[in-house]
């Protein structure tokens, strides 16, 4: 797609995002060949493997993932810079965890590419040492700030944030994972401590700034809007800085397109989530250097 078309396009198919900080200075912004991210994204797959039976009463025929590496494939064939992204919850829900206990998930994503994930609640159901012996088979990054898991068998297993180069932009992403207490059982979790999520999300987001980098992405797997007191990602935005994206989890909640929120400073910040089980593919495509963008759930068939 052409800038002319895309802009266009995207103005028609949704809003401008006027991303919180100037994205490049003067002096790197020549020297970038493409300026156009577009990140690809999943959430909640739990262990959904294969696609849903062609009589499924909800989801007939969808999700599956060979159908997903061959969309996300082709999307990395027809785009130059491309980030494929896990907002948590890989595990549970079909035979395939029960038999392989995160083994076959950890492969299959590997395979597809994954450049990072964040963990959800879910991905503690094998116990610490499951997950630790799954996530030998992942060759990407999980990304977990506000976990703490120093006195247990993760220690140094998962990292805080990290930073990814595409096509001259430097991209900052950090994880963010729900309260284990009362969702979890403490066995399954042990030693593991919770920190808040918003001073967590503040601290590396800030570090991720002053990293240089020039669009910045939560993974979280708070869910995109809680009850009461509990934070969300729709807090989580307004509660930070420095954030640019959300990519979240949890709820399993579908959006058509991605939510804007303002931050504490009255910055605009793009949520999105795209369902569960591996249905549909989260795309977004961001201008860096205008901040205009497009987000659409695609469906996997």
């Amino acid at each position: 797609m052409n800038r002319s078309l895309f802009i266009k396009n995207t103005v028609l198919g949704s809003s401008a995002l006027v991303l919180s900080r100037p994205v490049f200075s003067k002096n790197n912004l020549s020297s970038l060949k493409s300026k156009k991210i577009t990140i690809l994204h999943t959430n909640d797959t739990h262990s959904n493997i294969d696609a849903f039976p062609d009589n499924h009463a909800k989801y007939p025929g969808l999700g599956g993932v060979s159908k997903r590496h061959a969309l996300i494939q082709k999307i990395r064939k027809e785009e130059e810079n491309v980030l494929l992204l896990d907002a948590g919850d890989v595990f549970q829900g079909t035979p395939y965890f029960n038999t392989f206990k995160g083994v076959l998930e950890m492969k299959l994503m590997s395979k597809l590419g994954y450049d990072a994930c964040t963990m959800g609640n879910h991905d503690f159901d094998a116990g610490l040492e499951g997950f630790y012996k799954a996530k030998k088979y992942a060759n990407f990054p999980f990304l977990c700030s506000n976990y703490d898991f120093s006195q247990t068998i993760l220690n140094n297993s998962t990292q805080k944030h990290t930073i990814i180069k595409r096509g001259g932009i430097k991209i900052g992403i950090f994880g963010i994972g729900v309260e284990l207490a009362g969702l979890v059982p403490k066995d399954k979790y042990g030693n593991s401590k919770y920190l808040d999520p918003i001073e967590c999300a503040n601290k590396e987001a800030l570090i991720l700034k002053e990293k240089k980098c020039d669009l910045i992405i939560c993974l979280s797997h708070l869910g995109y809007e809680q009850k009461g007191e509990k934070i969300s990602d729709l807090k989580l935005a307004k509660y930070t800085e420095n954030i640019h994206l959300i990519i979240g989890g949890h709820t399993h909640t579908f959006l058509n397109k991605p939510t804007i929120e303002k931050n504490s400073r009255n910055e605009a910040v793009l949520i999105n989530q795209v369902g569960w089980a591996g249905v549909n593919l989260g795309r977004i495509d961001i201008e860096i250097e205008s901040g205009y963008f497009s987000g659409k759930p695609l469906e996997i068939r």
